[in-house]
């Protein structure tokens, strides 16, 4: 199975996630939405909080143009919110998954589809 297919298939296609990206710890984007225009410096700063959640906390994080506040964040994930719209993060032992929801989609469903993915890629040694 193609990373891309982990975006399209299993985030994106749950309808729970608008857009979704999928960056390596390293910094190389693994796979991204059609539309999702996230930077590398944006991607830079999101692999940057997810190895370290305290470092943005009162700062927030920008994904492709949006500047977000972070809720919360732990050593797996980082919740986001700006007005109706939000990001989840969750760090796997290899990568960033990076879930983008809107007014169409519930935070918590959002959360849980990116979680659970992130869970699976762990489980399979990502």
């Amino acid at each position: 199975m193609s990373w891309q297919s982990y975006v399209d298939d299993h985030m994106v296609a749950t309808g729970h996630v608008a857009q979704g990206a999928i960056f390596g710890l390293d910094g190389s984007q693994w796979a991204i939405s059609a539309g999702l225009n996230i930077s590398a410096a944006e991607a830079t700063a999101i692999i940057n909080a997810a190895k370290n959640p305290s470092s943005v906390m009162g700062s927030g994080i920008t994904v492709a143009g949006n500047k977000y506040m972070v809720l919360r964040g732990d050593e797996n994930s980082i919740y986001m919110r700006k007005g109706s719209d939000g990001v989840c993060l969750a760090k796997t032992n290899q990568a960033v998954l990076v879930g983008v929801y809107n007014e169409k989609q519930q935070a918590g469903m959002c959360n849980t589809v990116v979680e659970k993915l992130a869970d699976y890629l762990k489980e399979t040694g990502y």
